[in-house]
C-alpha cells in the first residue's frame, strides 16, 4: 500500500494545486468524473452518475497518469498511522523529508477517547457517500482518520510497486 503522501502524489495525476484529481470544477460540463453522493446527504442520493453505492472500477477516465478511481467510490488505505497535524515544517528546506510520514502507532490513538486503543491510519479518496454539502474529501489533499478494526462497506486498498532499482528518478 502506498504512504499517504505516495498516494497523494499518484492521485493528483500531474495536476499539482487542482482541487480535485481531475481539475479545479466538480462537475465540468455537468459529468461526473467520480463516483461521489449527488444530492442532500444522506437522505436523497439523486445518482446522477448511474450509482447508488460502488461503481465497477475503471467506470470514470484515468488521471493524468493512467489511474483509475483514485476519488470517490471507496476509501483507500494508506500505511501511514493517523496524526491531526503534520510536523511543523523545518526552519530550513534542506530539512524536510521526502516522504513525510505520521506518527508511531501509539501516537495515532484518538485522544477524545482515551479508553480506546485502538490505532488509526490515513485513508484517502473519499467514497461514494462523500457529498460537496457533508464530506469534500474526494479532494487528493484531504485525508480521515480511519480505526484499523473497521468493518466498513466503502473502504479498500490500493497495491503499489515501488521502484527500489532505479535510484536516479529518487530525490537526493
Amino acid at each position: 500500500m502506498p504512504t499517504e503522501a505516495e498516494w497523494e502524489f499518484a492521485a493528483r495525476g500531474g495536476l499539482d494545486g487542482a482541487e480535485f484529481v481531475w481539475g479545479d470544477e466538480l462537475a465540468p460540463g455537468g459529468t461526473h468524473l467520480a463516483n461521489t453522493w449527488q444530492g442532500p446527504f444522506p437522505w436523497r442520493n439523486f445518482e446522477a452518475d448511474g450509482f447508488t453505492g460502488t461503481a465497477p472500477v475503471a467506470s470514470y477516465p484515468a488521471n493524468g497518469y493512467g489511474l483509475h478511481d483514485m476519488a470517490g467510490n471507496v476509501w483507500q488505505w494508506t500505511t501511514d498511522w493517523f496524526a491531526a497535524r503534520h510536523e511543523a515544517d523545518p526552519a530550513k528546506p534542506c530539512c524536510a523529508p521526502q516522504n513525510p510520514r505520521g506518527p508511531a502507532m501509539e501516537g495515532s490513538y484518538d485522544p477524545r477517547q482515551p479508553a480506546i486503543r485502538i490505532p488509526r491510519r490515513v485513508v484517502k479518496g473519499g467514497s461514494f457517500l462523500c457529498a460537496p454539502s457533508y464530506c469534500r474529501r474526494y479532494r487528493p489533499a484531504a485525508r480521515h482518520a480511519q480505526m484499523v478494526d473497521t468493518g466498513m462497506s466503502h473502504i479498500g486498498f490500493r497495491c503499489i510497486r515501488r521502484d527500489t532499482d532505479n535510484k536516479e528518478r529518487r530525490a537526493p
